[in-house]
């Protein structure tokens, strides 16, 4: 089983990271990151590299493909060589998913016209602009068009589980969710804008300004 993560610059890491510490667990399962040119890719933030092993060329027919989001997505709003590798792999893929705005990518790439999809709450008018039916829903499956799309960053993780059982089976996915022992007991309850409230959202577009 081929699993194919792509990268670009400033992809948000655990969009990327997430889904690979589970479904790199999966027995048969390789995972090649990969991305328009080998080498190391920063992260949003500028921090973090990681390696791309491998050209989309390289890897033309994998059975999952990945594609995390970040704010670097801004950049891919027009179609590109992530696009159309994204395309080209889809035809043949068991499973095309992407991670927060990585469901832009999917939806510049044509995959996502007319379907349900998420992506990062503060994403969802751009992806609607881009074809798709933007929903708060933490992970959107179309099986019958193999794709899956999830909501921002830790959601990645709800969705390779969930992909994990598609994938092999019920008992595997929580075989997988047992060793990366994944018991979220988060401290506060502000996950979504409808509970973190004015405060914590003036707070957060602040941190935002100084990021960017």
């Amino acid at each position: 089983m081929q699993i194919a993560i792509a990268l670009f610059d400033r992809f948000t890491a655990l969009d990327a990271v997430g889904p690979y510490e589970v479904l790199q667990r999966l027995p048969g399962a390789s995972v090649t990151f990969v991305a328009e040119k080998r080498g190391e890719v920063r992260t949003d933030n500028g921090f973090l590299g990681v390696t791309a092993d491998a050209v989309f060329s390289e890897v033309p027919s994998p059975d999952v493909v990945v594609v995390p989001g970040g704010i670097g997505t801004s950049k891919l709003r027009e179609p590109g060589a992530i696009h159309e590798w994204v395309t080209n792999a889809h035809q043949t893929s068991t499973f095309t998913t992407s991670v927060c705005t990585g469901a832009e990518v999917l939806a510049v790439a044509g995959l996502l016209d007319g379907l349900k999809a998420t992506t990062h709450w503060s994403s969802y008018e751009v992806l609607e602009k881009m074809g798709a039916m933007p929903t708060g829903q933490r992970v959107v499956e179309n099986l019958g068009e193999r794709i899956i799309t999830a909501a921002g960053v830790s959601s990645g993780i709800d969705m390779a589980l969930r992909l994990s059982e598609l994938l092999v089976d019920e008992t595997a996915a929580k075989a997988m969710q047992l060793m990366i022992e994944y018991d979220p007991e988060p401290p506060f309850d502000a996950g979504s804008v409808e509970k973190a409230g004015d405060e914590v959202m003036t707070r957060l577009l602040e941190y935002l300004v100084d990021k960017t």
